[in-house]
């Protein structure tokens, strides 16, 4: 049996050389011949400069993975979603990528399929996806995967978890907080392997402008042991010492001592070294691929040729493109571990005495869904001021002041099979809006489906004069994607949001945003409850009269709700018309059914909101969020009521006048609309 570094060495070489074969060729993967033009492609795409390094931590790991006890799993994560190219080379060499497209098997006419389709890939892309090894957080969402690693890794005896990470991704403020922020997650064995090559896409990283000395410094005042090791030739004793630093790395991890693993390499190497009088290579020019036109240019063809040649392709292939000699040997060994499966779906857990404030609302339901064991529950800072101090200091709570963290946290939970919650307040989670589409995104994918709901709850608070704590963004954002998975759950009182919560938690494949009122007490009658829940909306027979209606008036959320039941008497008398009050659960009903899963139909339409009334919505939210939910689906007068940046602080009743959420505001545009249809008497 080869020695492990003689391994590491075999398949690193191969994942470069078919990372190279990708951004480059078309025909004569295997080099068989010298490089001829037509064997070029047209334009040649794609990132190498983080190819090498991420190529050598991916090997070392999934070699390390094959070597260590069956009870304990090295789950890789890659951060850069450049970084796809090597995913899809190192897929495509232990057959996972044959498995799942069965046209890029492993061998020569696979390679070949493979480098023809990059960057389109059957689907698959360009970035990482979680569709194969290593892929569990998508590529894109720059700085999240450390965070997301610690989430994955948070409960989770036996299990390692590596993320692969650049020296630009350390400059994010959101992998930043997350070193400090491990010293709150007792038993999340994360292992980060951060690969300092010394730039970021345009210009030198800071990380990398740091001597060994200083690298240390910097990591122990985070509270890190660090390993570091050089790599500048890729020789076998380089790839020794690598490997023993991954296994102290290891044994340090799983000892609760936090260790990170540096690599420090030159940006691009194993590429050109120049172009004419160009220097390449330890500049950004090696981010993308520097060999822009080898099919016209002769000296950039020779290039391409060397740099293909240099990695030996006859010693890693036969003449079929089967691997061969101590690389097959190699591939035998790997070992990639993924993520466990999603847990299956459970009956609703009964909501017992809720509670008749919002606090002992969520409270309730919180702790009877933590019962399961299986759950995690994150805020930034903000559970006593949301009212919901009693589940502070509970084991699966969480406080940490970076929403970011938060969130990937959340996201890496998740991933695992597992239920969780972030409560915040609706003013700070549009800091959460990137990410969180980059979290749809990746749940459309191949290997992210089937998996618990990712869940928000926010409180509603720039509506109680807080002038800084008013801003609905991230739900008018969301909506704007017109993604099916997203919820925008406005519950009117306590009850209501008690089962909007529950039912979230045992939910899977959606996005999630409860948003309610801390504040709020009134209760409304429980007998509209279940329609609410089965279809997403009820008419409130207590306010509405049986016949055909004159105005209807849509709530979403608790002020809503709790405005219209003041003024429906008021619009009654003074137009001696009938009003029905229909109120909203989720808003995305009032979407096109051909969006969104729960959207109503024409003839839903008109038997919840009327044949021909006239509809005034109120909304916690941007009324632009529900003329885009609407989108002229309505041939009648329409006027939305709800959320419009003020001027400047002002008591709360001046606020609400402002904006036309008072009675007096909605009588108003009653009697607007009431007007433009004739119906006033």
């Amino acid at each position: 049996m080869e020695d492990t570094a003689v391994l590491a060495d075999v398949l690193w070489r191969a994942v470069c050389y078919a990372s190279v074969c990708q951004l480059h060729l078309q025909n004569n993967v295997l080099l068989s011949r010298p490089l001829i033009t037509e064997d070029v492609k047209m334009r040649p795409s794609g990132h190498w400069g983080t190819v090498p390094g991420t190529a050598w931590a991916l090997s070392h790991l999934a070699l390390a993975a094959g070597a260590l006890d069956g009870d304990i799993s090295l789950v890789p994560l890659l951060g850069a979603g450049h970084a796809g190219v090597v995913q899809l080379s190192a897929a495509w060499l232990t057959g996972e990528l044959g498995r799942l497209r069965p046209n890029f098997r492993p061998d020569a006419d696979g390679l070949r399929r493979l480098s023809r389709s990059f960057p389109d890939v059957d689907g698959l892309g360009t970035e990482v996806t979680p569709a194969l090894p290593a892929g569990a957080f998508l590529g894109g969402r720059l700085g999240g995967c450390l965070p997301f690693a610690q989430g994955v890794a948070l409960d989770a005896s036996g299990r390692v978890v590596v993320p692969v990470i650049g020296d630009g991704e350390c400059e994010t403020p959101t992998t930043a907080a997350a070193w400090l922020a491990q010293s709150s997650l007792v038993g999340a064995a994360v292992l980060p392997v951060v690969h300092v090559n010394g730039f970021r896409m345009g210009g030198p990283s800071l990380l990398g402008r740091l001597d060994d000395n200083r690298l240390r410094a910097y990591f122990a005042g985070l509270g890190w042991d660090v390993e570091i090791v050089h790599v500048t030739t890729g020789a076998q004793a380089e790839h020794a010492a690598f490997q023993a630093a991954l296994q102290d790395a290891m044994e340090s991890t799983l000892g609760d001592r936090p260790t990170a693993l540096v690599l420090r390499c030159v940006k691009g190497w194993t590429g050109p070294v120049a172009l004419g009088s160009q220097t390449l290579l330890g500049t950004p020019a090696l981010h993308k691929t520097p060999l822009t036109n080898p099919r016209a240019d002769a000296e950039q063809l020779s290039q391409l040729n060397d740099w293909l040649a240099s990695y030996r392709p006859s010693q890693l292939f036969d003449t079929n493109g089967h691997s061969r000699g101590p690389l097959a040997e190699a591939i035998a060994q790997v070992r990639w571990c993924s993520l466990p499966t999603a847990r299956p779906a459970t009956a609703s857990v009964p909501r017992k005495g809720t509670g008749v404030s919002f606090a002992s609302a969520v409270t309730g339901i919180v702790r009877q869904h933590a019962e399961r064991g299986d759950f995690l529950l994150l805020s930034p800072d903000e559970l006593a001021s949301n009212r919901l101090s009693d589940l502070a200091g509970e084991r699966w709570a969480h406080e940490l002041l970076a929403e970011e963290v938060l969130l990937e946290w959340l996201a890496g939970w998740t991933a695992t099979g597992r239920r969780g919650l972030l409560v915040s307040y609706e003013s700070f989670a549009p800091l959460l809006t990137s990410s969180l589409v980059g979290h749809i995104k990746q749940r459309r994918l191949d290997g992210a489906r089937g998996l618990p709901s990712f869940n928000l709850l926010l409180t509603s608070y720039g509506w109680h004069n807080v002038h800084t704590h008013g801003d609905p963004s991230l739900a008018t954002a969301l909506l704007a994607l017109g993604a099916p998975s997203v919820r925008v759950l406005t519950p009117a009182d306590p009850v209501r949001t008690a089962a909007a919560l529950d039912e979230a938690l045992n939910s899977f494949d959606r996005v999630n945003l409860v948003i309610t009122g801390k504040h709020s007490r009134t209760l409304h009658p429980e007998s509209y409850l279940a329609a609410e829940q089965s279809r997403g909306l009820a008419v409130w027979s207590h306010l509405s009269d049986d016949d055909e209606s004159d105005l209807t008036i849509v709530t979403a959320g608790d002020i809503p709700a709790a405005v219209a039941t003041d003024a429906v008497d008021h619009i009654r008398d003074r137009h001696r018309c009938r009003v029905r009050v229909v109120n909203l659960l989720d808003l995305t009903i009032l979407g096109a059914p051909s969006t969104w899963p729960r959207g109503l139909s024409d003839r839903e339409i008109e038997q919840y909101l009327g044949a021909h009334a006239p509809l005034l919505v109120l909304t916690l939210g941007h009324p632009a969020a529900v003329w885009g939910l609407l989108a002229g689906r309505l041939r009648r007068p329409v006027d939305v009521i709800g959320w419009q940046e003020p001027a400047g602080p002002m008591p709360q009743h001046d606020l609400a006048r402002s904006m036309g959420m008072d009675v007096s505001g909605v009588v108003r545009a009653a009697d607007l609309l009431l007007a433009s249809r004739e119906v006033v008497r």
